[in-house]
């Protein structure tokens, strides 16, 4: 639950200079966003629903606790979805 409030106060902040002065507020959603700059408030938005979790290299700590976890679960294929939804794989 907590997670999904930092990203909504994320997401906010990311929006909170596009709100309505002379009309409305962020609250209610009122929004004036010039078109030029909606593919950047795109990726602004993208950046701060992955959060800071998901950028740089995960640590060691973090990497056993998944693994531990997975050794747990019942088919392989279960613990390869489980790494997926932990980490950011790149094929190289």
């Amino acid at each position: 639950m907590s997670m999904d409030r930092s990203a909504t106060e994320r997401i906010l902040s990311v929006l909170r200079p596009y709100a309505s002065n002379w009309s409305g507020t962020l609250g209610r959603g009122d929004l004036v966003i010039p078109q030029r700059e909606i593919p950047h408030l795109i990726h602004e938005i993208l950046d701060a629903v992955h959060g800071p979790d998901r950028q740089g290299e995960t640590s060691e700590m973090e990497v056993f606790q998944v693994l531990s976890e997975c050794r747990r679960l019942p088919s392989l294929q279960d613990q390869v979805d489980r790494l997926r939804s932990a980490f950011l794989i790149l094929k190289r």
